[in-house]
């Protein structure tokens, strides 16, 4: 059951890139499983990523889902936007999936 959760989870990335940006779907797929590895490398510490605001500035971020703090979760995964926990604020962020720019 794992190695389907996983996979679903890339396919259904991929799909909203496509859906979103219109490119064509190897680099969705590339970016979809990009975004599948940060959240895996979150899920075991801190990481650091950049990745572009809705103003168009990029933001440079740690970010983690990995120890959070006493009574903090993160709510259900969703599609369109990628959450996590940002150290540095001390707080919940998210981004909208096709605005990833690198992983550090």
């Amino acid at each position: 059951m794992e190695k389907k959760g996983f996979r679903v989870r890339v396919m259904m990335y991929a799909h909203r890139l496509a859906e979103s940006t219109g490119k064509a779907w190897p680099v969705c797929l590339m970016k979809a499983w990009e975004l599948y590895r940060l959240a895996k490398r979150m899920r075991a510490g801190i990481v650091r990523f950049a990745y572009q605001k809705i103003d168009g500035t990029v933001r440079h971020a740690n970010g983690t889902l990995h120890n959070l703090p006493y009574g903090k979760r993160v709510a259900k995964p969703g599609y369109r936007t990628f959450t996590y926990y940002d150290v540095d604020k001390s707080e919940f962020r998210c981004f909208r999936i096709e605005n990833l720019v690198t992983i550090y």
